[in-house]
């Protein structure tokens, strides 16, 4: 059925769980997984004279970030006895980047969470889950 799996992480204990099922859902296939990170842009402010954080110093952070939030789907991975491949890019929408992973990787299924935001919320803050289920040409499972 399904040979590759993308699993995107955003270190969040929801996106944990859906991780720990994408392993399940591998090795019961004998499938591989990729583990993938979107790392947000740095965030130019155009009209300050007062910056919070240097542009170097946000990539070391968000770096650190993803490479650790990756990590934790290593060691299920490892633990699982499964292959695996992680990825990390750069980019102003994290969906994008989660479709553009699969591809590159040769994913033929992208396992992600939902964290569910209803209403105001997610009209507001959108829905990267659902931009993917829109964008991708390859089956989305969504995990909540």
């Amino acid at each position: 059925m399904f040979k590759h799996i993308l699993i995107p992480t955003d270190g969040s204990e929801l996106s944990q769980k859906a991780a720990e099922a994408g392993v399940a859902l591998a090795k019961s296939l004998g499938a591989k997984i990729t583990a993938y990170a979107s790392m947000p842009e740095y965030p130019y402010a155009l009209m300050t004279e007062f910056v919070v954080e240097t542009p170097s110093s946000f990539h070391d952070r968000v770096k650190a970030e993803a490479e650790a939030n990756l990590g934790d789907v290593a060691a299920l991975a490892k633990s699982a006895g499964i292959a695996y491949n992680s990825d990390s890019s750069e980019s102003p929408m994290p969906y994008s980047g989660i479709i553009e992973a699969s591809k590159r990787n040769g994913c033929d299924l992208i396992l992600m969470a939902s964290h569910g935001r209803s209403g105001l919320s997610a009209v507001l803050l959108g829905s990267e889950t659902q931009k993917v289920l829109t964008h991708s040409t390859i089956p989305v499972l969504v995990y909540r």
